[in-house]
């Protein structure tokens, strides 16, 4: 059985944001929620880095550990979803979560958090795969659809991976090898025209 799994290549990430986009729109998050977003390092910097980043449907998931209810569990596939019907809004998974997966909505009483919302892996919930009650609660099931989550299929650099974790693995790697590194990386030469990255200088052009 096929563990999937997220990978971000930050040297290919823009910063569109059509990951976020793509995300809210296929399954009409609600506002004041963001399943996915873009983190930039050294923003405005030399080095400056971007990355897309949602749960990361740990194996060893820490907000499965805290949670005193037990919402969380995981697919056979590898992913973890909760059970919303169950979770009460303690928020000890937001606290436990490196990547601050777990959201709460912001309408409502000060303080009260009520049902906690994350990315889904487009795998829905544990109602009927394509359920109307499972696109309320939880979006939309592509994975019982036969397609990868809508963030990475609407990258438009392909920047973000989700599938077989091997396989994710395995286009990273490739990537890593044939790109070099420093000004040789992909998609900065082609921008630019930078003669660092072995792009021949342009008729005319001064050295």
């Amino acid at each position: 059985m096929a563990r999937m799994k997220f990978v971000c290549d930050a040297e290919r990430c823009i910063e569109c944001n059509g990951c976020v986009t793509a995300c809210k729109n296929e399954h009409e998050v609600p506002w004041g929620v963001n399943r996915r977003r873009v983190v930039t390092l050294n923003d405005g910097v030399p080095g400056e880095k971007s990355i897309s980043v949602a749960c990361m449907h740990c194996s060893d998931a820490p907000c499965m550990a805290v949670c005193p209810v037990n919402c969380f569990y995981r697919t056979d596939e590898g992913v973890v979803l909760h059970d919303k019907d169950i979770c009460i809004g303690c928020g000890y998974c937001s606290y436990a979560c490196p990547f601050g997966a777990p959201q709460f909505p912001s309408q409502g009483t000060f303080g009260v958090r009520g049902k906690m919302d994350k990315c889904t892996f487009c795998a829905g919930g544990p109602e009927a795969n394509g359920s109307q009650s499972e696109f309320e609660k939880y979006g939309r099931n592509r994975l019982a659809e036969g397609k990868l989550p809508a963030c990475a299929e609407m990258c438009s650099t392909k920047a973000l991976l989700a599938g077989d974790g091997d396989m994710v693995a395995d286009i990273f790697r490739t990537r890593v090898l044939q790109r070099g590194k420093g000004a040789e990386v992909w998609g900065w030469g082609t921008a630019y025209g930078s003669r660092q990255a072995g792009q021949p200088a342009p008729a005319g052009a001064k050295s």
